[in-house]
């Protein structure tokens, strides 16, 4: 990740006639339906050749567009490309409503260890090649929350990510809640781990890396149990925590984050190609 050495201020009306009535032709339809049918194995037999054609040589999913590429984005793309300045979010919730975030602090990459990545899911990462750690602290527009967002490359092969079940990981880790990244002299300073409040993990299909988020209040009170964000958004939640909107934070900036790496890999894999 490139770090720079300074930062400047951060649908037309269709019309349709009647067909006219014709008279019925058996023999026609017969062959109409024969040429019908024939076409239509010829199309299935085109998709499935596509699906067969789509896959390695050696049995495995071909990856994704981008997806090559994206294994050597922490230290190929400028850190501004990875953790951009400003996130928006136009839907993050609750409800409606957009959210903004403003990064305060950015990390130099590290490598796999309890430190910048969680225990459990440290374990489940390492036989994949767990490669390196990106992570930055970010603000909501209100100063009151801040958010360590996380991205865990590894050398993990297209079925082996597929096998972590993205979307699921969360549940599967447990309490396993991601580590926070202070900023001194930010107003993330007092973020701790006794600070963590809302968090969420999730691990895309189509990138080689872990997305992890971290949410907190900004006045550095303590959280008696961090909650994942899908259970902090849930209706009927009253606690400081759903209350607060921490678990929207941690799912919006881990999906707003997903969808700007991903972007950046396609790009990346689109300049590859012209050269």
């Amino acid at each position: 990740m490139r770090v720079p050495a300074y930062a400047p201020p951060e649908t037309p009306v269709e019309t349709t006639t009647r067909l006219r009535p014709i008279r019925e032709r058996r023999r026609g339809r017969t062959l109409a339906v024969g040429a019908c049918v024939v076409l239509g194995i010829g199309l299935i037999g085109g998709a499935l050749a596509g699906v067969w054609l789509a896959a390695s040589g050696d049995g495995k999913p071909a990856e994704p567009p981008g997806y090559a590429v994206a294994k050597e984005l922490w230290h190929n793309a400028p850190v501004d490309t990875l953790f951009p300045r400003t996130l928006t979010a136009p839907q993050a919730g609750p409800g409606p409503s957009a959210r903004t975030w403003t990064r305060v602090v950015v990390a130099p990459d590290a490598p796999c260890a309890a430190a910048s990545v969680a225990p459990k899911l440290l374990a489940a990462l390492r036989p994949l090649g767990c490669e390196r750690v990106l992570r930055a602290t970010y603000t909501d527009a209100t100063a009151s929350s801040v958010l360590t967002v996380g991205l865990v490359f590894t050398r993990a092969d297209v079925t082996a990510q597929r096998a972590l079940d993205g979307r699921r990981l969360a549940t599967r880790l447990g309490q396993d809640v991601p580590p926070a990244l202070p900023g001194p002299g930010t107003v993330a300073a007092g973020f701790g781990p006794a600070q963590r409040a809302g968090w969420w993990v999730a691990a895309p299909t189509d990138l080689p890396v872990v997305v992890t988020a971290v949410s907190g209040f900004a006045d550095g009170r303590a959280v008696d149990r961090a909650v994942p964000a899908d259970q902090a958004m849930k209706k009927d939640r009253a606690d400081a925590v759903a209350q607060s909107g921490l678990g929207h934070e941690a799912l919006g900036i881990a999906e707003r984050l997903e969808k700007q790496l991903r972007t950046t890999a396609l790009n990346a894999a689109k300049e590859e190609e012209q050269r």
